[in-house]
């Protein structure tokens, strides 16, 4: 038993040793082109179809691929690599002493046969080798080729790890760029990230902004239309859908065609031509792959009848060169247009013309927008602008909104109806108190004249016409000396007007109290006291503008806060307190001028001028005080026109309420214009 034993662990042991020939599984790939060299060059191309209908079963081995047609296009390729191997050979100023050779295989457009051929040109293609390790050192040097960024990618990942290079001639998946993955890929033509963005450019430059898209469902497809997609929005342009189809799915590929007939884009971006025709001829299409070996020349772009644009890399046919030498591939990329002649407008929306903006619609692309007029202020003088700019401090936007134009500039001027007739009556008013100063004088030797203090009289008369002229520096364009004028003017004229006043109040209050027994009042106000405190009065009030315009004189300002689309040129008043110190002491003047008048209005006499003076107080003060109201709530050069409206107003109250009764007596009642009556002698009703 333990002979057996031993017996049978030997025979087990030899058969380990014996390790059976290495196979190749499926059938051995040949090569279609071969010539040996001293160095290898391989080759994998797509010399043939294959057909379209082949259904792959999972229950059952599948049959043999067959090729069907020609491919010439990969067949000139594959002629241009063995012309230019025999170029090189014939040559003794390249390679001397060295002989190159080629291994070409044809794949059919098979990933699988790719994969095959790159095995056989590593390993050899004997279906069983004698090495029982199953592997050899590679029969070739390099790979050129495939066509195919999908089937590339299969040789370049397979071979990779041998650092066997492979060559691409026509591969221009970004995804190959990838040196981790593809450690000995090589490419001869610009990547699809750069075709991919100079379609997205091209794209811009045709104002499309509202496109579709359509790929082919492999890796060359998915990852260009991936930098397509980014590189179109960073140009605004937006995807109204994007696609995928692979060739050997027809119901996918209708479905991909009513997806376009129902799209509102009328630019299609399409990866790998997409072999259907669209009813309609409103929409343009433009690919990024053609034929590598078409004979094309380099023409400028230009528009055709076929609805196309397409990017290729073309070969030259040149018949000048000797018989043998006329076919050259040229990796150039260039463009080749076809297209409908004024190039449809692809939008989501309606440009926007200038005077709006764009307002991105809720829950839809970037493309898809509203036009929006722009605000009061604001313009827009470019098509399809996503924002409007505001217009300048001085500025303001036209009715189109596409211009910003000077603000109309308002004041109060000499020229319109309301500046015009506020000159008529401040000159009425002059012209008025000048007719009455011209009687008075004519007359100033009658008891009612001397009655009332002809020297005061005239001097308030004076004042008046005054306060009537002041009126006018409020009217015009504001300047810096008209501001300060205008204020000062008015307080102090004003001043002196009441200051005549209270003059006139205190002396009517003096008289009485001169009539009684043994009273002396009067040499306490006399003419000089008069003239003194009228005098001092005003010099108050002198005082308090000289000290407003040193501190914080009034200037022209632009008012640009209470209206938006105009300005208002104003005089600010500087200093408020300045301003307001010079109306309180006119109305604290004015009040103590009511109160002694009001005091001093039942006196016994025939013309008490203390009744009249109380009535042109009351109205006096009655003007201002609804004037501060009305001054504070007026906009632009209204406020002026109250202001002036209150000084004419306030102006012809004491000038009508004091001396119309004296000039009514002087012409029309000339027997009450005596001494008797004036003292009360007589008994004629007084006024």
């Amino acid at each position: 038993m333990a002979l057996q034993i031993i017996l049978l662990a030997l025979t087990v042991l030899l058969a380990a040793t014996q390790t059976p020939p290495c196979r190749i599984l499926g059938r051995a790939a040949k090569p279609s082109f071969y010539q040996h060299g001293d160095i290898n060059i391989g080759g994998i191309f797509a010399l043939h179809h294959i057909p379209l209908d082949i259904t792959i079963k999972f229950d059952a081995k599948p049959e043999p691929l067959r090729c069907s047609q020609v491919n010439f296009g990969e067949f000139w390729v594959a002629q241009a690599m063995i012309f230019a191997i025999e170029e090189i050979n014939n040559r003794t100023d390249v390679l001397p002493g060295v002989s190159l050779g080629y291994k070409i295989y044809d794949t059919c457009i098979s990933a699988a046969f790719s994969v095959q051929s790159a095995m056989a040109l590593m390993n050899g293609y004997e279906e069983t080798l004698t090495d029982t390790s199953c592997s050899t050192p590679a029969v070739v040097q390099a790979i050129i080729g495939e066509s195919g960024s999908t089937n590339t990618m299969a040789i370049a990942a397979t071979v990779g790890l041998f650092q066997i290079p492979v060559i691409s001639h026509f591969a221009t998946c970004a995804c190959l760029s990838n040196r981790k993955v593809f450690p000995t890929f090589f490419r001869t033509i610009p990547s699809d990230y750069y075709q991919s963005r100079a379609l997205a450019q091209l794209v811009k430059h045709f104002g499309w902004t509202w496109i579709g898209a359509v790929r082919s469902d492999s890796d060359y497809g998915n990852n260009g239309m991936a930098t397509f997609i980014t590189a179109a929005q960073q140009e605004g342009i937006c995807i109204e859908y994007s696609e995928k189809f692979y060739r050997t799915q027809p119901e996918k590929l209708q479905k991909v065609v009513d997806v376009i007939k129902r799209g509102t884009a009328k630019v299609l971006k399409a990866l790998k031509k997409v072999n259907f025709t669209l009813e309609t001829g409103e929409k343009v299409s433009f690919d990024s792959n053609g034929d590598p070996a078409a004979r094309y020349e380099v023409v400028n772009w230009q528009l055709g009848p076929d609805g196309a644009v397409e990017f290729r890399v073309v070969g030259y046919y040149d018949a000048s060169l000797p018989s043998g030498q006329q076919f050259v591939m040229s990796p150039v990329s260039i463009v080749w247009a076809g297209g409908q002649k004024q190039k449809p407008r692809s939008a989501c929306s309606e440009s926007c013309p200038p005077g709006t903006r764009k307002a991105v619609q809720r829950g839809r692309p970037v493309c898809c927008y509203d036009c929006v007029p722009c605000a009061e202020g604001e313009i827009s003088n470019v098509t399809d602008s996503n924002n409007c700019i505001q217009c300048s401090e001085e500025y303001w936007s036209n009715v189109k909104r596409d211009q910003c134009v000077s603000k109309a500039v308002e004041f109060l001027s000499f020229h319109e109806i309301m500046g015009i007739m506020l000159v008529m009556f401040s000159i009425f008013g002059a012209c008025v108190t000048s007719f009455v100063a011209v009687w008075f004088f004519i007359n100033k030797d009658t008891p009612i004249v001397k009655a009332n203090n002809s020297e005061l009289s005239f001097l308030l008369l004076f004042s008046l016409k005054l306060c009537f002229l002041c009126s006018l520096t409020f009217i015009g364009r504001p300047s810096e000396w008209s501001c300060m004028l205008r204020h000062t003017a008015f307080g102090i004229t004003f001043v002196l007007c009441i200051s005549c006043v209270l003059g006139k109040t205190i002396v009517v209050l003096m008289a009485f109290r001169a009539t009684l027994p043994g009273s002396n009042v009067m040499k306490w106000f006399g003419p000089p006291q008069q003239r003194l405190s009228v005098l001092t009065f005003t010099l108050i009030q002198v005082l308090i503008c000289v000290l407003w315009l040193t501190i914080s004189p009034p200037f022209p300002n632009k008012n640009m806060m209470h209206y938006k689309e105009k300005i208002i040129l104003e005089c600010d008043v500087g200093s408020a307190v300045g301003f307001w110190a010079v109306l309180g002491y006119i109305g604290l003047l004015s009040i103590l001028c009511f109160v002694l008048a009001f005091l001093a209005r039942k006196l016994p006499d025939n013309f008490n001028e203390a009744k009249f003076i109380t009535f042109s107080m009351l109205i006096f003060c009655a003007v201002w005080i609804t004037f501060i109201p009305a001054y504070v709530s007026s906009p632009g050069k209204f406020t002026v026109a109250v202001e002036i409206f209150a000084i004419l107003a306030s102006s012809f109250g004491l000038l009508f309420c004091i001396f119309l009764p004296k000039c009514y007596i002087i012409l029309f009642r000339p027997e009450q214009n005596t001494r008797n009556h004036i003292m009360g002698k007589t008994n004629v009703k007084s006024l």
